[in-house]
């Protein structure tokens, strides 16, 4: 099913946040797998970095690497130092990008150890504090290579394809690059952190567009991170810097924003109700102090148009659900030179 023609949007609510401390510290990225499975990639777990929960909130178990946990030496090859990102492909294997050992690192949905690759530099295939992780249709990989300025797409198995991007603010040029994702008709969005925008490119990196610039109104960013792009063609952006999560369409045109609305996760709830002191502490909160995001890194939609936002420092993941009709062109008068809205 291809793009609709227009939307009329009826709504964005909030649905339901997922995870808590004791299961979700410090989460990072989300990813999507079948039959319900979602992974949520956590810096500060115990031992394994995914976390494998349902939309209900129901922990079925942890995935991945082991957390290099030592005071002292460096992580083993089979050790993640620093993971930041994770994508899921066709066949619902793992990748997380390590910034702080300059690597990918691969397993399978069942904890299968699949192999690490990359190595740190600036020639071709290799990496400097890799972030943001995008699968594209044919499994390859694009990853955006934060402090070589670039983005470089690989074979599923670590061979280099290709590369684009240097230091920079002109067209295709990037400062610091983080978030990344590809639409369904092949092309990439990157979220240009110390640029305050967001680039468009084709698949094989050609420049289409940009929008956003520094600030804190609407459609500007204060270091935007994690983007995700629905099948609308509808375009989300972390605004980190600004707490929160904002919404363009496919021409970049700023649609709303989202500030979180969390509140208490089932896992939360059935915790606290077996700990008195916690919860006469919660009792006397403010509900509305723990609702926002505090800060949103990535952003993330499945494909029921659900957005996930993991809300890093409050170590749990906020969703929302996008309501919208989707139009034929004979549904919709035809652009207006000077559009206004009347609603009767």
């Amino acid at each position: 099913m291809g793009r609709p023609h227009a939307l009329m949007r009826v709504g964005f609510p909030y649905l339901k946040t997922i995870g808590m401390r004791r299961s979700t510290p410090t989460p990072l990225d989300v990813a999507f797998g079948k039959e319900g499975r979602i992974y949520v990639l956590c810096r500060n777990y115990s031992v394994k970095p995914l976390k494998v929960l349902t939309i209900d909130d129901e922990s079925l178990y942890d995935v991945g690497p082991r957390l290099w946990l030592s005071s002292s030496g460096m992580p083993t090859p089979d050790e993640l130092l620093w993971p930041c990102a994770v994508v899921v492909d066709s066949q619902e294997n793992l990748y997380i990008s390590d910034e702080g050992c300059h690597t990918i690192s691969v397993c399978s949905k069942d904890d299968e150890d699949l192999g690490t690759w990359g190595e740190y530099g600036g020639g071709d295939g290799q990496l400097n504090r890799p972030s943001g992780l995008a699968v594209d249709s044919e499994d390859n990989l694009y990853v955006v290579d934060t402090l070589n300025h670039r983005v470089q797409k690989f074979t599923k198995d670590g061979k280099f394809l290709m590369k684009w991007g240097r230091l920079g603010a002109g067209e295709g040029e990037f400062n610091m690059p983080w978030g990344i994702s590809i639409d369904e008709t092949s092309n990439v969005y990157v979220g240009d952190w110390r640029n305050d925008r967001v680039q468009k490119f084709s698949a094989d990196g050609e420049f289409i567009l940009a929008f956003g610039k520094s600030g804190s109104g609407d459609g500007e960013f204060n270091r935007p991170a994690g983007v995700a792009v629905d099948m609308d063609g509808d375009i989300y952006v972390a605004d980190w810097g600004n707490r929160r999560v904002q919404l363009f369409n496919h021409e970049g045109r700023y649609i709303q924003r989202f500030l979180g609305d969390a509140t208490l996760s089932r896992s939360t709830v059935d915790y606290m109700m077996l700990n008195k002191k916690p919860l006469r502490l919660l009792e006397m909160g403010s509900v509305d102090g723990r609702k926002p995001f505090d800060p949103p890194r990535s952003v993330r939609v499945d494909e029921q148009g659900r957005m996930f936002v993991p809300d890093v420092n409050s170590y749990r993941v906020q969703v929302y659900q996008k309501e919208v009709v989707r139009l034929g062109p004979d549904a919709i008068a035809p652009p207006l030179r000077a559009a206004t809205l009347m609603l009767a």
